[in-house]
């Protein structure tokens, strides 16, 4: 990021001087890297600040498109929900939540029966939930949905760059990635990968650099939703965490999560007041765990950690609906997160403020 800005620092598609023409090569690169990652080289990847804003024009501009039968599952951000809610407001929609049995795994059955009983126009699906880490079936649930022609949007945040995905062969419309968060990359820059053949109606609308006698977005892709100045800075540090991602590879970051992931299950589970929530060895996470404190709210016990330089997250996490599947809803839960990079020290970290507070409880 420093690089660019002090070798190069064009804006793309402002000009055709050689400031400008790198920062589209860069740009150019970044996508490809991309659609390397996710396995899919027949998509567009298209550039948004952060994962909400994509959620919101591809959700938005679904709906200005006619659909009016949603399926989300129990696990979904307010980023999905809260633009449901409010084009609820201005359209008749309705919105189900797929059924997800008590021991948390996705009851294909009863989906089926719930499509049969309402044909999906768009079925929206949470790659893994950020309360508890519980990954999704989406090549399956997405596999059903296409039986009834419904558009499908997988949410990747959590796990972009961690689980390893073919969007191309998981009947994957339309897939949303954070930059910052299991990419490595900078805050500031995220994105969405679309089938180019669907007609997307955009939802903001501004300058490109191309067609500007137009008062109509372009068609051309990615260009008709990515307007304004882009965040380039971002995209050069995304594209050097994609370098460093895909030469040490997802199978081996998985492992090594995965491997933390267990390690910080045998140190919860060594006390008593805590009380793990969500986790059944039958299913499959990502480096989160979520728990309660007996006695302790959530956000009462977030300080005891935060005083020994401890980072987790409580409350809801922005995710209230999960926590009403979870019945954590509405205080919450500790919530804490393991990483490829988490080391021996943070665990040693940890089990001094654990055995701390078991002396004060």
């Amino acid at each position: 990021m420093d690089n660019f800005y002090r070798s190069h620092g064009g804006s793309a598609g402002r000009g055709t001087h050689e400031g400008a023409k790198s920062a589209g090569m860069l740009i150019a690169e970044t996508r490809d890297r991309l659609k390397s990652l996710f396995h899919a080289p027949n998509h567009e990847v298209i550039f948004t600040p952060t994962a909400t804003l994509a959620l919101n024009m591809i959700i938005q501009g679904m709906i200005k498109a006619g659909a009016r039968n949603i399926y989300i599952s129990p696990f979904e951000h307010n980023a999905v929900t809260r633009v449901l809610h409010a084009l609820a407001k201005e359209y008749t929609l309705s919105v189900h939540q797929l059924k997800v049995r008590d021991n948390l795994a996705y009851d294909m059955e009863r989906i089926r029966y719930q499509f049969d009983k309402q044909a999906p126009d768009f079925v929206i699906v949470s790659h893994a939930s950020n309360v508890i880490g519980l990954i999704a079936p989406a090549p399956d649930i997405f596999s059903l949905a296409k039986k009834y022609q419904a558009c499908t949007l997988l949410d990747m945040s959590q796990t972009a760059g961690l689980v390893d995905i073919d969007i191309q062969r998981s009947d994957c419309d339309f897939a949303v990635f954070a930059g910052h968060k299991t990419l490595y990359g900078p805050t500031g820059i995220s994105g969405f990968l679309m089938k180019p053949e669907i007609s997307l109606p955009p939802v903001l609308f501004g300058g490109t650099g191309v067609a500007s006698a137009e008062q109509d977005m372009p068609q051309d892709l990615p260009a008709r939703y990515e307007m304004g100045t882009m965040n380039i800075s971002g995209i050069a540090g995304l594209h050097a965490a994609l370098g460093w991602l895909l030469e040490t590879g997802i199978d081996n970051i998985r492992k090594r999560e995965h491997a933390n992931r267990q390690q910080l299950l045998e140190i919860l589970e060594g006390y008593d007041y805590l009380q793990l929530v969500g986790v059944n060895p039958e299913r499959e996470y990502i480096g989160v765990v979520s728990v309660l404190i007996d006695g302790i709210s959530s956000d009462s016990a977030g300080p005891l950690f935060d005083e020994h330089d401890i980072a987790i997250r409580t409350g809801l996490q922005c995710a209230p609906l999960a926590h009403k599947f979870l019945g954590t809803f509405p205080a919450g839960t500790l919530r804490f997160s393991v990483s490829y990079f988490t080391t021996e020290r943070d665990f040693e970290a940890l089990k001094s403020v654990l055995d701390e507070i078991q002396e004060d409880i």
